[in-house]
């Protein structure tokens, strides 16, 4: 029999009080077994208690049970962790809390308890616990493992301590007893709740802090503007009244707050609070956050600068955010990073400037920084939306090749590139390689998928995708429904289209403005133009308001009945609510006004359409041209549209090199326009005296205008001159566009002119440079030595499609000294 006499020590009976103290106070689950447990002891001093040498169930004393514990926990064998399981069913929260007094200076010892306690889900490690533990783990600055056990302790707490109350007062109730002498263990609990976005409890523990005299410091303050930045609910929460809905305004005042009780904004501060103001779009408040942290010498740091070019970049200032740029390197001396360039690119993506993003790439390996996912995907995307497929592609081989693994947003963009392109059977072999790459597609990628097969009225494949969409548990979204009620207005199946509409109401998804003005167009499509205005009126009943395309699609219903003066009413009508029409709502009347010899008024709209900034296109040339072809007029249409073009149609504030120097400038695309306009009318001579007037004012051409003006040539006869012109596309730093150069090629072969027709060929396949073209460029290569021209036609016409071929734009990569003997077409043409 081993004897063994327990006493309890001055600090166990503190410990002690102070547990029946606070959960007198919250009565938690242990309440009633403390409190018995003192009231036995109180009729003892010292208390002792005799035991025989026990077993597992046998009330073993609390100072036993933790030397035992902590004689187990300094040694880290096989056997000592053995007999610390053994431990446990007799270990309770009481001699866990011993222990984590007894060991408060040995930081050791309670890191190897915390181990034990939290694997093995021990339940004597209650939140009480916890909160003892996390004074020790702050006052060692052991912040890391602070913050895991702070969020158990959040999540562990969050149904029975609702307003955070409990865990604070636990915390204050033993904050001298663990010697702490900083208010760090409530800034850690600001942290975590405002992390797990349990807003109330943050507020509500600044609240108790300062209530009871403990200053918090600016992780608090930071931590609980940023959880206010990010929550839509932040609305009158705790003491923070707001009477405004955005959440911005409570983060404002949680600020002035901050500063009234003396605790100084940092940097990080002021980012989160410009982010905030930049996520509302009140980028005038971002300036002045700016100007303030300046003035309390905080200056701003690179995140300052990427989160205000940020927000330029996606309201299309992204012009500003060059300025800001510039501002950054020059008075601040901070050099950009990745995500600097990131948000540049895809500011010119979204505003379809993509030779300056590709620029952006430029300057960032200039730089030693190497693209990243973002990168590659921001421009993949760029690219597509653009319809520049090819480079896309390109994008996808070189992020293959730099080691970086394309992900579900990679890929969902190369299927919406090739089903844009109308590829569809492209688009599923990214399905088939996504899959391979073990990444699964998202509802996202399914829907894409859709809207492509259903466009091109496929629907069996288009139901194919969304039963396997729901069959991976992704429910169809209203934009899913939009997808395939196009797809019904395309085939003219119009009573299936409103069905689908029934369909969405019955699972909770309400039609939006694209479901009525889709079917509304297919009505109007299909002739029957009394079920469109019915449809119309459905939606006004509903609560849905018409936009421009709604309008445009009845317009045009209109005007192909030839009912012009009830097409001009509703277009009066779209004015009066607000609307803008677009460019096709204009070439709609215009080409109506033609149709009906009204070639005055027909100008009239043209001259209203350039007020309004909306430049017209190669089909609204082509319209006025053949109005006044029609009436006999073929000199004046020459003499009129060359006029306008110089006089009426270019902006003043676009010059002439502004025009030049970007093909996605709107005014420079009326330039192509009008070149298109003149060249499928035939009119070369007129195309060709556009071109010589800009060389004249000093204007560089760009590709687009080499494109038209070659395959115009082609299209006429002059091979000749087509090939003059390529010739000086590409010595000028253009390689032609794949339709440009086939057409260019089907010409020289017809004229024989076969050394000429070997050269561009050669100089076509030079520019595949995607490993998956490899084959194609074989059979195109053979077939020309075999003469067999239609089959090269048809494997170049295919590369195209499946975008192994470039469209077209700078060859920024090759030397110029190299790129006249690659592609020198012969000098005696």
């Amino acid at each position: 029999m081993i004897c063994l006499l327990t006493f309890y020590t001055k600090n166990e009976m503190k410990m002690m009080c102070c547990r029946k103290l606070h959960n007198h106070r919250y009565l938690n689950t242990n309440c009633f077994r403390l409190v018995s447990r003192l009231s036995t002891l109180g009729s003892r001093s010292p208390s002792f208690s005799y035991h025989k040498n026990s077993g597992p169930g046998s009330d073993l004393s609390t100072t036993f049970l933790v030397d035992r514990a902590i004689t187990h926990l300094n040694h880290k064998s096989q056997h000592h962790y053995q007999q610390l399981q053994a431990l446990i069913p007799h270990f309770t929260p009481d001699a866990a809390s011993y222990l984590l007094l007894k060991s408060q200076s040995d930081i050791n010892l309670t890191l190897n308890f915390l181990s034990w306690a939290r694997s093995s889900s021990s339940p004597f490690f209650d939140s009480q616990c916890k909160c003892y533990a996390l004074h020790t783990l702050t006052k060692f600055k052991l912040y890391k493992t602070a913050r895991s056990l702070a969020q158990d302790l959040a999540v562990e707490s969050a149904t029975n301590d609702a307003t955070g109350a409990w865990v604070f007062h636990c915390l204050r109730d033993s904050y001298h007893l663990f010697d702490s002498t900083s208010s760090a263990v409530f800034d850690l609990m600001v942290k975590t709740y405002s992390g797990l976005s349990m807003l109330q409890k943050a507020l509500n523990t600044i609240n108790f802090a300062k209530s009871y005299g403990f200053t918090l410091g600016i992780l608090s303050y930071n931590s609980a503007i940023d959880a206010v930045i990010r929550s839509s609910c932040a609305q009158g929460q705790g003491s923070y009244k707001v009477q405004e809905p955005h959440p911005l305004l409570l983060a404002e005042e949680l600020f002035s707050e901050m500063r009234k009780g003396g605790v100084s904004p940092n940097v990080f501060t002021y980012n989160i609070l410009i982010r905030g103001c930049c996520l509302v779009g009140e980028l005038h408040k971002c300036h002045s956050f700016m100007a303030e942290m300046e003035r309390y010498g905080c200056l701003p740091n690179v995140v300052t600068f990427n989160t205000l070019m940020d927000a330029y970049c996606k309201v299309g200032r992204t012009d500003d955010a060059l300025e800001a740029l510039e501002t950054m390197r020059s008075t601040h001396n901070l050099e950009p990073n990745v995500i600097t360039y990131n948000v540049l690119i895809n500011g010119f993506c979204l505003e379809g400037r993509m030779e300056e993003a590709a620029q952006a790439v430029h300057q960032m390996k200039c730089k030693c920084l190497a693209p990243d996912e973002v990168t590659y995907n921001t421009l993949l995307n760029g690219f597509c939306r653009a319809g520049d497929f090819h480079q896309a592609l390109v994008m996808h081989s070189e992020m293959l090749r730099s080691g970086l693994s394309p992900n579900v947003i990679t890929y969902t963009a190369l299927i919406n590139s090739m089903c844009k392109a109308g590829n569809l059977q492209r688009a599923m072999e990214f399905l088939d390689q996504m899959r391979m790459r073990g990444l699964q597609p998202n509802q996202r990628t399914y829907t894409t998928l859709i809207d492509g097969f259903s466009q091109q009225g496929f629907l069996n494949e288009g139901y194919c995708l969304l039963n396997e969409m729901v069959d991976c548990g992704f429910a169809p979204s209203i934009v899913t429904y939009n997808a395939l009620i196009k797809g019904h207005c395309v085939l003219g199946r119009m009573d299936e289209a409103q069905g689908i509409i029934q369909e969405m109401l019955g699972k909770g998804l309400n039609p939006d403005v694209v479901t009525y003005s889709t079917i509304i167009s297919g009505f109007c499509r299909n002739g029957n133009l009394e079920k469109a205005f019915q449809m119309k009126q459905e939606m006004l009943a509903k609560g849905v308001s018409s936009d421009s395309v709604t309008y445009s699609s009845l317009i045009q219903g209109l005007c192909e009945q030839k009912r012009l003066s009830e097409a001009c009413a509703i277009f009066q009508e779209m004015l009066g609510m607000g609307l803008l029409p677009d460019e096709f709502t204009y070439t709609t009347l215009i080409n109506a006004y033609c149709a009906e010899g009204d070639i005055k008024q027909a100008m009239h709209l043209h001259a209203e359409m350039v007020q309004k900034d909306f430049l017209p296109d190669v089909l609204t040339y082509r319209i006025l041209i053949n109005g006044l072809d029609k009436q006999a007029r073929t000199r004046e249409a020459k003499r009129l549209l060359l006029k306008l073009f110089y006089e009426e149609s270019v902006p003043n504030d676009i010059t002439y090199n502004t025009l030049i120097e970007s093909c996605s400038n709107t005014g420079f695309k009326s330039v192509v326009a009008l070149l298109k306009g003149f060249c499928m009318k035939g009119l070369m001579s007129e195309a060709d005296g556009v071109f010589d007037s800009m060389l004249q004012q000093n204007c560089r051409p760009n590709e687009a205008v080499y494109n038209v003006l070659v395959h115009g040539h082609c299209k006429g006869g002059n091979t000749k001159r087509a090939c003059d012109l390529y010739k000086e596309m590409i010595s000028s730093g253009f390689f032609p566009h794949t339709l440009t150069a086939i057409a260019l090629i089907k010409a020289l072969f017809k004229e024989e002119m076969n050394e000429e027709l070997g050269v561009v060929i050669q100089s076509i396949l030079r520019s595949c440079k995607l490993t998956e073209g490899e084959l194609a460029k074989v059979l195109v290569q053979v077939n020309h030595r075999e003469g067999n021209m239609d089959a090269v036609f048809n494997v170049l016409s295919d590369m195209a499609k499946d975008g192994l071929l470039p469209k077209s734009g700078n060859i920024e990569s090759t030397p110029r000294y190299k790129l006249h003997g690659m592609l020198q077409l012969p000098t005696n043409l």
